[in-house]
């Protein structure tokens, strides 16, 4: 069974690996802006010299994989190292082949669609990876050691600041000659790469954190029974019981906790209110695992 998920989680890196060099050439080097992280600076190379992403991005991830494996996390390393090498190559592949039939290039109109496009597909990437325990290489190596070196050090503001630089130097490297042997500098560029690394970053986030999202309710109440009952005949959901004694007046409460679908908290509220002496708040839940449908 392990080896079996570990060839899926394979599978899933080699599929967003090809995935996230057909988005490059289709939505994000045609229209010239620069996205999140070491490869944004390799878009902006290739921009400027035409030596192309493939070829740059494995000569910064090789090495940043091989730190990885020593630094980070052996696991971690291995699965990176897969999906640069696939995405690498496959871009490269991509280059050669051509794919102008379905480029989507705004030809600096309209930018944002594409931009909008490239950083939800970019973030279903990232979010598949890290929940695979793998990365898109580049900063993404970058940021997990220096968290993990400091771990007081929140991972996506450290990339965030690392991306920050890269759309500042966009603003340079997108300038275009003014005709009389100037440039012309333009913000677009870096609002384009700002707007792309938030929509990465929030989907990424998003598929990271899982859509089992759930509430938990914490009561405290001296109707225990009677509300637990109350909660499984109409909302379906078992609930833990705890002894608990108030520091006030050393009373003996007892303390339920449950997770309840989202749509239900209005019921649970109502239940609630029928029972005097309790007090109870709620919190969010990010994922919910396991199967509590067997209820006897």
């Amino acid at each position: 069974m392990k080896r079996l998920n570990s060839f899926v989680s394979y599978v899933k890196i080699i599929a967003v690996a090809l995935l996230l060099a057909l988005n490059y050439q289709l939505f994000i080097v045609i229209n010239s802006f620069a996205p999140a992280g070491l490869n944004g600076i390799a878009t902006m190379v290739q921009y400027k010299t035409g030596f192309s992403i493939g070829y740059m991005s494995l000569i910064i991830n090789i090495p940043l994989c091989i730190l990885a494996y020593y630094l980070i996390d052996r696991m971690f390393a291995k699965r990176s190292l897969v999906f640069c090498l696939v995405y690498s190559f496959s871009y490269i592949y991509f280059q050669e082949i051509g794919f102008e039939a379905f480029q989507y290039n705004a030809n600096g109109h309209d930018t944002i669609f594409p931009v909008i496009l490239s950083g939800v597909i970019s973030g279903f990437v990232y979010g598949i990876c890290f929940r695979n325990n793998a990365s898109t290489g580049g900063t993404d190596i970058v940021s997990k050691y220096i968290s993990k070196k400091n771990p007081y050090l929140e991972f996506f503001w450290v990339t965030f600041t690392l991306n920050t630089i890269v759309a500042i130097c966009s603003f340079f490297v997108y300038a275009t000659p003014d005709g009389e042997g100037g440039l012309t500098y333009d913000y677009k560029p870096v609002c384009l790469c700002i707007l792309y690394c938030f929509i990465s970053s929030y989907i990424g986030s998003y598929i990271i954190k899982g859509s089992k999202s759930a509430c938990k309710f914490t009561v405290i109440t001296s109707h225990a029974d009677e509300i637990s009952k109350d909660i499984m005949e109409n909302l379906r959901h078992g609930t833990t019981q705890i002894n608990a004694m108030g520091s006030y007046s050393h009373g003996e409460k007892q303390m339920l906790i449950c997770v309840v679908n989202k749509h239900q908290i209005v019921d649970f509220k109502n239940i609630l209110k029928k029972y005097p002496d309790t007090f109870s708040f709620f919190e969010n839940v990010n994922e919910t695992y396991g199967n509590f449908k067997r209820i006897k």
